[in-house]
């Protein structure tokens, strides 16, 4: 027998063998751990997952590169090195200046400031100022407002616990292990220790040991488990914990979320104790790859950012049209180029509606506001007119239709009549139950009632427990009773309790358990998972009463009494809050990761239609054209996984719907990130949170209602601003190149059309407080660029007719006809467009008659009146040379309030016949 020192037997291992052949082994790894591009990784490590589950324990550890007892510290720190840090990806706040730089970067804000910078080149003070004044009031108006949303929405980052219980392998054991290879000797290695571990500091390979509170670090197989029960709510969207073991019942599932020998990071132990291997860390794992694929996607364009392009790059197109048209007839008939291109600038700039920003911005800052008041967060003001587009909302079931908590729904004897004696002995079962008292056991209890009627420790003191165990699935206790005998009440799964009874009570009767009657309890049990509901059988009997101590022997004869069925049951705000969106013209659909049998239960309680629900694995069978056409027609989504969640919401906005999404798990991120408004709560994981763009303070759908019919508000208020000024706009274009072609002046000058488009724009400040009529937030309500254009070529040239009249009027009756007189016709051109221009916000903010049947808020109407007096005090008052203008005569005015009485006429004229051809937006 050879002898040698532990420290020789190191150096020979050491230097004969290196760490290289069992550092090697870790390669390995690069199979569970390397997952492709990020948008491909939640479906690669589902596959990597799935292996892990389904191989031998030995074979998986050996591929790890692991022992039973755990690895080494050099393993561990060679294995970090390599696969890094066991944290997650979270989306890095953006810089002050990178925010302002997206606030800034519309096709409009850039337009404007190319405007301000050729006004200041040629020498236009005033223009440059003036446009550079809207540019930098809509950046930082939208720059503060969502520096302030996003700060109140911020939250601590926890998403795991601090520590883990982890098992080290002392390195001489693995010293010892190698020198037992090469000779005869016989060596007793310490035993592995159990150390705490930062969870950070997790590698695949790594050993943990789980214990009831536990969140669980990382993805792991589980290797032994007693009793373990885990939640996976936020990553399922079930209720109810689920039991883990270490070896799977479902080798079969393509879904590693529904394999019991898996468990994943941001879940946590409810009960029970486990030993198991991690397999996946950080970005590696399930959660990691969730929150890596949402960090690092990009938003494709919403429904709202979309539709605003679309008006911007319509408007910019006309005027590209336009202002050269202008430059080029002013140049021809005029001989003067250089006042020629001042005026083209001019028209280019009174057609840019460089109020559009700030409208936006502003109407969306009040939307945000008054959301505020309802408990809503918005950390995108995008999002809020996407509350008002929105025409499908998407939503998880547990917590957002249900209360999120497990409650008592039927208690009753074995023919499914309703029983008191039934809820008692359930009642005296969970009292006197000494171990972790499960959610079942809370809904029991909360029937304080019971407790005030029986008086347990008065009437019926408890006498012995038989704990609960995973093998028999029921546990009993022993109670006194008050005719002075004992009785044994116990309490489990429907097949180990019937597996002990022998008969069966119905009322004062009892009757014995036979083959007829067995078929008829599982099919009224049968009936009530079909329902969704967990059901828990109780039976009894009674015992003499000379006993104290009982055993699991004695768990037999029992009598069958009925049994105590529980749900997560709806809120009773669902329902009607589902009617309210209903209304609105909002479909609900429901994807849950939840089993089918209780989503079909709550979907029915609150009126949704659940003939036809589709599973997960029917979505992942579908190609994208068959999944388009299943969304339509089917309401309820069961048993999904995140990637279908997210699939499914991309084949509602390919099929042109604006989708809300509303969800507060891990599992609801992607498809929050994908949808045009991402929906979630204050007490949603972080991941979900920074997906969403709206964030609950109550996780209610009544709130929903409220932030639907706001977003329609603000996005009628935006679309009075920009048809008002497209058609308002066009006009005054049409009329420029009437009066240029025909005029032997400039009919307006460049000074005159930046004041006037200047003093327009301040009137139109107070749209976002302006009223909105009741039948304009009555359905979902779109951007269409197509219907912008027709409204402003059908209204523009209405208001030209009026500039025309005015025209002939200053010709014809003031006699101004030549250029040493052309600021007399100046200036009336001037009050007159101004005037009708300034009147077009409350011909075009209804189709009703305004002022009569909607009328228009009161700081609207104070703005335009105070607008339409200064434009007619410019010309008559002290200002008027310096603006280049000249007082009109008195004559003037009653021919300007017959031109304007006949333009709203004309208006209103018009206004009933588009709503009745095209209809009214």
């Amino acid at each position: 027998m050879v002898s040698l020192s532990l420290q020789a037997l190191f150096d020979r291992f050491v230097l004969s063998r290196g760490f290289g052949r069992h550092f090697r082994r870790l390669i390995v790894l690069d199979a569970l751990s390397t997952t492709g591009g990020s948008r491909e990784m939640p479906v690669a490590l589902s596959k990597t997952l799935l292996e892990a589950a389904q191989a031998p324990a030995d074979t998986l550890l050996e591929r790890l590169g692991t022992h039973p007892h755990g690895l080494t510290e050099p393993q561990a720190d060679a294995q970090r090195e390599r696969v890094g840090l066991n944290e997650i990806e979270q989306d890095k706040p953006l810089t002050w200046w990178a925010h302002l730089w997206r606030c800034y970067k519309t096709p409009f804000d850039i337009l404007l400031t190319l405007l301000a910078s050729v006004s200041y080149l040629t020498g236009d003070m005033k223009a440059t100022l003036v446009i550079g004044a809207m540019v930098v009031l809509s950046v930082l108006i939208r720059f503060w407002q969502e520096g302030k949303s996003s700060r109140a929405a911020d939250k601590l980052k926890a998403m795991v616990g601090n520590t883990a219980t982890v098992v080290r392998r002392d390195l001489a054991e693995e010293v010892l292990d190698e020198a037992q290879r090469y000779f005869t000797v016989k060596l007793h290695p310490k035993p592995p220790r159990q150390i705490e571990l930062p969870v950070k500091l997790l590698v695949p390979g790594d050993l943990i040991k789980l214990s009831a509170g536990d969140m669980i670090p990382a993805d792991c197989r589980v290797l032994a488990a007693k009793d373990l029960f885990v939640s996976q709510a936020a990553m399922t969207g079930e209720s109810l914990p689920v039991e883990k073991f270490a070896q799977s019942k479902s080798p079969q599932t393509n879904n590693p979320l529904e394999m019991e020998n898996l468990v994943f990071m941001g879940t946590n132990v409810v009960s029970g104790s486990a030993t198991a291997v991690v397999v996946g860390t950080g970005p590696n794992s399930y959660f990691g790859a969730l929150a890596r694929q949402v960090g690092q996607s990009d938003r494709s364009p919403t429904q709202f950012q979309a539709g605003v392009n679309k008006v911007a790059w319509l408007l910019i197109r006309f005027m590209f049209v336009m202002a050269p048209l202008v430059f080029f007839i002013n140049g021809f008939t005029k001989a003067d180029w250089g006042e020629a291109f001042l005026f083209a600038m001019s028209v280019a700039v009174g057609l840019t509606p460089e109020m559009l920003p700030m409208i936006v911005t502003s109407t969306l800052a009040k939307g945000a506001v008054v959301l505020s008041r309802q408990k809503v967060i918005v950390k995108r003001l995008d999002a809020i007119q996407n509350f008002g587009a929105m025409d499908v909302l998407c939503t998880d079931k547990t917590g957002t239709l249900t209360q999120d908590k497990i409650v008592l729904a039927h208690h009753m004897d074995v023919w499914g009549e309703d029983s008191e004696a039934v809820l008692q002995a359930a009642y005296l079962n969970s009292f006197y139950q000494t171990g972790l008292k499960n959610l079942l056991d809370v809904a029991v209890l909360e029937h304080a009632e019971v407790d005030l009627a029986l008086q347990p420790a008065a009437n019926f003191p408890k006498v012995d427990e038989i704990p609960f165990d995973f093998q028999r699935r029921r546990m009993s206790v022993v109670t006194a009773t008050p005719a002075g005998g004992h009785r044994l009440i116990c309490k489990g799964a429907v097949e180990e309790i019937l597996s002990v009874c022998t008969q069966v009570s119905h009322g004062e009767m009892t009757q014995a358990l036979d083959a007829e009657l067995l078929t008829r309890i599982r099919s009224v049990t049968a009936g009530l998972n079909e329902d969704g509901l967990r059901v828990v059988a109780v039976a009894a009997k009674e015992v003499p009463p000379e006993r104290e101590a009982y055993s699991v022997a004695d768990e037999s004869g029992l009598t069958l009494i009925g049994y105590v069925a529980f749900l997560d049951p709806p809120k009773e705000s669902t329902q009607p809050a589902l009617k309210a969106l209903a209304e609105h013209g909002v479909a609900v659909k429901v994807l849950t990761g939840d089993n089918e049998l209780v989503t079909a239960k709550i979907c029915r309680q609150v009126g949704l239609d659940t003939r036809h629900i589709l599973l997960g694995s029917q979505v992942e069978a579908m190609d994208d054209a068959s999944l388009g056409e299943a969304v339509e027609t089917h309401t309820v989504f069961a048993r999904l996984t995140p990637a279908q969640k997210e699939r499914i919401v991309r084949r509602l906005k390919a099929n042109a719907h604006v989708v809300g999404f509303m969800g507060d798990g891990i599992n609801d991120a992607p498809a929050l990130r994908t949808a045009d408004i991402g929906i979630s709560v204050d007490t949603a994981v972080d991941i979900a949170k920074e997906a969403a763009d709206i964030i609950l303070l109550e996780k209610s759908l009544m709130v929903l209602e409220e932030g639907v019919i706001e977003g329609r508000k603000t996005f009628a208020n935006m679309l009075k601003y920009i048809k008002m000024t497209a058609s308002s706009n066009f006009g005054n274009v049409f009329s420029v190149l009437v009066a240029s072609a025909f005029i032997p002046f400039l009919p307006m000058l460049p000074m005159h059309l930046l004041v006037q488009n200047l003093l327009y724009d301040f009137s139109q400040t107070a749209i976002p407080f302006d009223r909105v009529d009741d039948e304009l937030v009555r359905d979902p309500q779109r951007w269409n660029p197509s219907d912008i254009g027709r409204f402003m070529l059908f209204f523009g040239p209405v208001s030209s007719v009026f500039d025309i009249v005015t025209f002939w009027v200053m010709w014809h009756v003031f006699g101004a006809q030549s250029a040493e007189q052309q600021t007399l016709f100046q200036s009336g051109w001037f009050v007159e467009g101004l005037m009708t221009q300034t009147l077009v916000v409350h011909m075009i903010r209804t189709q009703k008659i305004p002022f009569i049947q909607s009328r228009p808020g009161a700081g609207l109407l104070v703005a335009t009146g105070l607008i339409m007096a200064l434009g007619i005090f410019l010309p008559m008052g002290p200002l008027a040379d310096y603006f280049k203008l000249q007082a009109l005569p008195w004559t003037y005015f009653p021919i300007l309030v017959a031109v304007l009485a006949g333009y709203m006429g004309l208006t209103q004229l018009m206004k009933g016949y588009y709503a009745r051809r095209f209809g009214w937006q």
